[in-house]
């Protein structure tokens, strides 16, 4: 089980290093509502676990990044708006980022920064030079280098998310996306991404086609 207090503590010193002037509400309320987002019952792999590996990654690769704790404001935000059955949802958590983070004392720029690199997320492209970019689609994709029976979880607790959609259309869908990864030139941006993640990521991606039968 995700230890709820230490990411309340990551949140409050990503924010705190970030903030600007005084005055600001209680960071501590602003991680209590990004939870609860991330706690929803719908989830079964976007959940408050995904949330800690994503930061555990993202600390992992800090050194690649121009702006570390921009990129940690955005594993927050990344999925803190999701609903498996809507498209919007990387729109809808950068718009909640841009709604949040300046309240909270986050300076306009930062703001900016979280809510680009959040839309990011949609398709995890990357332009060459996007260094903050980099890192959060790395951490984010992490995952598809885990452990044979991490990843077997992981594609369970997808599944589970998409639970409405009939066996044979999700089989399809699911191939189509797998076989799009196989055809990127490479998985990850990071120097750390490449020489650790790719190999194994490529064989769990081979490995799950094979199961679909695609």
């Amino acid at each position: 089980m995700t230890d709820l207090d230490a990411l309340r503590s990551r949140w409050q010193r990503t924010l705190l290093a970030t903030r600007e002037g005084g005055g600001h509400p209680d960071p501590r309320l602003y991680a209590d509502d990004l939870l609860r987002h991330w706690a929803e019952p719908q989830r079964r792999y976007h959940t408050t676990e995904h949330l800690r590996a994503v930061l555990d990654h993202v600390d992992v690769l800090e050194e690649y990044a121009d702006d570390p704790d921009a990129v940690r404001l955005a594993a927050w935000f990344h999925d803190a708006v999701y609903q498996p059955d809507r498209s919007t949802n990387e729109e809808r958590s950068a718009r909640l980022a841009e709604r949040a983070l300046p309240e909270a004392g986050v300076p306009q720029r930062t703001t900016a920064e979280v809510a680009r690199l959040v839309r990011l997320t949609v398709g995890h492209a990357t332009e060459p030079g996007d260094a903050n970019g980099a890192v959060l689609c790395d951490a984010d994709l992490a995952i598809l280098a885990a452990a044979p029976h991490e990843y077997a979880a992981y594609t369970a607790a997808v599944r589970q998310e998409y639970g409405f959609v009939p066996d044979e259309a999700f089989r399809e869908s699911r191939a189509a996306v797998l076989r799009g990864l196989l055809d990127l030139p490479r998985l990850f941006r990071t120097p750390y991404g490449q020489r650790e993640w790719e190999a194994t990521a490529r064989w769990n991606i081979g490995a799950e086609l094979e199961l679909l039968g695609a």
